[in-house]
């Protein structure tokens, strides 16, 4: 039931003639108003493998329910991609190669085509001709930036209802991969469904035994570590303990720090 006040006595307002003057602490100084709450998203607990729900637990919206920017994915995967090229390939040009520089043959009077040494690269185990050389194929990709898809592929995860956060500590009873199988087909979570992505701290050893013998389009189980934004889009579903998910989370905001607070 709604509680009535009385409303506050009207004042006549008085007029003063006097001026006083403003301090100097105020007109230097700038007031500066707090920003304004930041809304969350909810996640709900499940545990595992009984996929049961537990809890719920709230996340900043600029880091579980971003807008999808498939540009910023882009330039993620490829920079992941090109970190881990080797650039190992590697040919010999002719000066490489071992051998006398003596000229074959003489340039005329043979009836033949002119020739320098057995270095060159028109004869069979000469030199290549503008073959590969060790190099690094690493591009550059800001940190803000990178963190950014980071926050952006979780997000669309999110969207779609397709990041799964488990409780702490994924194991299962044995190490048996057709359980396991047996288990991820009755939640939806197998090979017929796309498969899924499992990412824990420090996976049980029935668990890590078992999807090593596990067909891979079931799943796959990576460590906190191990996981990157291109893992994230290839699974059909992405599966996380909650505290990975917090530490990465933690460990991929730095666009977010040092933000300028608002002048007014």
């Amino acid at each position: 039931m709604a509680t009535e006040t009385a409303l506050p006595e009207r004042h006549q307002p008085t007029i003063d003639i006097a001026i006083q003057p403003t301090p100097a602490s105020l007109t230097s100084s700038v007031q500066r108003r707090a920003p304004p709450p930041q809304p969350e998203v909810l996640t709900t607990i499940y545990s595992f493998p009984s996929m049961e729900p537990r809890s719920f637990a709230y996340y900043p919206a600029n880091k579980l329910h971003l807008p999808l920017r498939r540009d910023i994915l882009h330039r993620a995967v490829i920079f992941e991609g090109d970190k881990t090229r080797q650039g190992t390939a590697s040919t010999k040009w002719r000066s490489e190669v071992h051998g006398s520089g003596r000229k074959m043959r003489p340039q005329k009077g043979t009836g033949m085509a002119r020739i320098g040494t057995r270095q060159s690269p028109m004869l069979k185990g000469g030199g290549v001709a503008h073959g590969p050389h060790p190099r690094d194929f690493s591009t550059g990709l800001p940190r803000k930036i990178y963190d950014l898809a980071w926050r952006t592929a979780l997000s669309y995860r999110y969207r779609r209802g397709q990041l799964v956060v488990l409780e702490d500590g994924l194991e299962i009873e044995m190490e048996e991969p057709r359980w396991l199988a047996q288990i991820m087909q009755w939640n939806h979570l197998g090979k017929g469904d796309g498969g899924s992505l499992l990412v824990a701290r420090e996976p049980g050893k029935n668990l890590a035994q078992a999807m090593r013998e596990l067909d891979e389009g079931h799943g796959r189980l990576k460590t906190e570590d191990d996981v990157d934004v291109k893992d994230l889009l290839k699974a059909g579903r992405v599966m996380m303990e909650k505290r990975s998910l917090d530490a990465l989370l933690r460990k991929h905001s730095a666009d977010l720090k040092n933000r300028v607070p608002s002048a007014m």
